[in-house]
């Protein structure tokens, strides 16, 4: 199993869809995964230590854990089947040794309130992590890597500026 971190809870500016991106602790490899929007404000809010008025659905999850007598040991993104992600979180309840299914994000949110690990299972990470490349050319500045990574960066990075005609004087 690999220990990750939450790195960071990104938002696609094409389809509004959240991603959480979980970062392993001994490298440089992250693990996106595609959780929904109730899913990825429930972490944020806890991450931010935002205090709401009422508790959420991974709270509520929480206080009945503990409630029962159960205490959540940590949560483990064990498979990746056919693109979908699946966790397990694992409890401890009176001594005995317990693993519920779950989705990653329900899993992740519920980790960060138990303030417990996240574990990646070392087959999902090879198959599904990815490692930042470095820009490979010295020449390019900042602006024009953030451009190429927009929506327009083909459009840009095909434009000839030549075909615009002489030059007014």
């Amino acid at each position: 199993m690999i220990e990750v971190a939450i790195d960071s809870i990104r938002v696609s500016l094409m389809t509004q869809q959240r991603v959480v991106i979980l970062k392993d602790l001994e490298s440089d490899r992250y693990l996106p995964i595609w959780i929904g929007p109730c899913e990825a404000e429930s972490i944020t809010i806890e991450l931010q230590g935002v205090a709401v008025a009422r508790p959420l659905t991974h709270d509520l999850l929480k206080t009945v854990v503990v409630n029962l007598g159960g205490k959540v040991s940590q949560v483990v993104v064990n498979d990746l089947r056919n693109d979908t992600f699946y966790a397990r979180i694992l409890l401890s309840v009176n001594g005995r040794q317990m693993e519920i299914d779950a989705r990653p994000s329900d899993a992740i949110a519920l980790a960060v309130r138990a303030r417990v690990p996240i574990y990646v299972a070392e087959a999902v990470m090879d198959a599904a992590s990815i490692v930042p490349e470095e820009d490979m050319d010295a020449e390019r500045t900042d602006t024009d890597a953030r451009l190429s990574q927009s929506p327009f960066g083909d459009l840009i990075d095909n434009l000839d500026l030549d075909d615009l005609g002489p030059e007014d004087k």
